[in-house]
């Protein structure tokens, strides 16, 4: 029996549709830059939110109808789950899926009941993807709401709770090879801490890495070659995780020996949190060479704490997608919609309703971030602002042909410096030509 009779496959009707069950700017077969808007975007729906969401928050119980869920925990309620699942995503028309451990299959009384049950249920996963075509963008763990895991995993004060995750990792990692992965992903909710009093960081961030190194060996020993990812946050639910933004994670990755195996999956409203623009974030991963993946939501910046909402704002999808064509798009990545329809929108239809926006906002980012490109007015400007560079004493300096000594005594003979305009407004006013 289907779980949305109502809804038939999503397809592309254009901007004049007024069908809020159709795509207004996601033409999946749309050729930009060399490539069609699928292999461009990669969509990928999350397990978590949208199939286990039940929209309660800290100030009020759930609200979310879902009547295609027991309330068990239940094997048999939790393969059903999967096929609601597929059936969502086949008719949204989406490539890809991602989930957690403990989201698709329920945690057993010991370890080994647990990685039966995931087990039995990645037999159902294994039968829906051959079925639809539908692929997993990456797997992971759930090292975070066990209260095994309230003082961390990797970064535990307790050496069991160590072994504990280690253990469920390579049970993670052995599924997302069974299901053939593009990746796998390490999000380190609570691999922070409170307060520095009772913490030895250095101690916490080198098991950190040990366990990161540890899964890239099991990785080689099963012959997994997917890309291993880190999710930048920087804090909640811990005071502060060690991989707080872009440029924290590049540093614990080089000083780790990681940086062959690991790619930076992030976050609009992670980055949001750390202080940073999106596109801060994306073109400091992708500068280093380390932009992997997105997870594309957005945060109410009045609220301040992860609302993890859907992406409606053109000129935040229109940035993310100038970032990611700059750094030559996705590879085992992917846009990856960590987003959960507000607890007012409890009814299944608005599952459809919110997905569909987020996907024609990235469609219509990326369509505004090729027609800027096309037209080279941005990479002229910037090129012009850094001419001085490209020759002369600039052109010296970058290669190394001069050292403090030599420019002192340049800089004698210079006279005034005339500088040029930063065009701030100019450029801003050029950007909304576009949107």
């Amino acid at each position: 029996m289907e779980a949305f009779p109502e809804v038939s496959k999503i397809k592309y009707e254009g901007p004049q549709s007024d069908n809020p069950l159709a795509f207004r700017w996601y033409n999946p077969d749309e050729i930009v830059e060399g490539k069609t808007m699928r292999d461009h975007l990669r969509f990928s729906v999350v397990y978590w939110h949208t199939f286990r969401g039940n929209g309660s928050d800290p100030f009020g119980a759930a609200t979310m109808v879902r009547p295609w869920d027991d309330g068990t925990e239940s094997l048999e309620n939790a393969k059903n789950r999967v096929r609601v699942a597929f059936e969502f995503m086949e008719k949204l028309d989406v490539p890809f899926y991602a989930f957690h451990d403990r989201d698709v299959a329920p945690e057993g009384a010991s370890l080994s009941e647990s990685n039966s049950n995931l087990d039995a249920i990645a037999d159902t996963l294994e039968e829906e993807q051959e079925r639809t075509g539908i692929k997993l963008l990456w797997g992971t763990q759930n090292m975070f709401s066990h209260p095994r895991y309230m003082h961390g995993a990797a970064t535990s004060c307790d050496a069991q709770v160590f072994a504990y995750a280690a253990a469920q990792t390579k049970k993670a990692i052995d599924i997302s090879k069974r299901l053939n992965a593009s990746g796998h992903v390490f999000w380190g909710g609570r691999e922070g801490y409170y307060n520095l009093y009772n913490t030895d960081m250095k101690r916490e961030v080198d098991h950190l890495g040990l366990l990161l190194n540890m899964a890239v060996e099991y990785a080689d020993e099963i012959g997994f070659d997917g890309m291993f990812f880190i999710e930048p946050k920087p804090k909640e639910p811990t005071k502060h995780q060690y991989d707080s933004d872009a440029a924290a994670c590049i540093n614990f990755l080089r000083a780790y020996g990681l940086m062959d195996r690991f790619q930076l999956n992030i976050e609009t409203n992670h980055a949001t949190l750390s202080g940073h623009t999106m596109m801060h974030e994306l073109e400091y991963a992708g500068m280093q060479g380390m932009l992997g993946s997105i997870d594309a939501n957005t945060g109410d910046l009045l609220l301040g704490w992860d609302t993890d909402q859907f992406p409606t704002d053109i000129y935040l999808t229109t940035r993310c997608m100038l970032a990611i064509l700059k750094y030559g798009g996705f590879t085992n990545g992917g846009v990856n919609f960590d987003a959960k329809v507000r607890r007012e929108s409890f009814e299944p239809m608005d599952l459809f309703y919110a997905h569909i926006g987020g996907m024609d906002a990235f469609a219509r980012g990326l369509i505004t971030a090729a027609a800027i490109r096309a037209d080279g007015g941005l990479e002229a400007m910037k090129t012009e602002r850094y001419s001085s560079w490209d020759s002369g004493l600039g052109a010296e300096i970058e290669t190394g042909s001069h050292g403090l000594k030599s420019l002192a005594e340049a800089a004698e003979g210079m006279g005034d410096i005339q500088l040029s305009s930063g065009r701030q407004e100019f450029l801003e006013n050029y950007i909304n030509r576009f949107i």
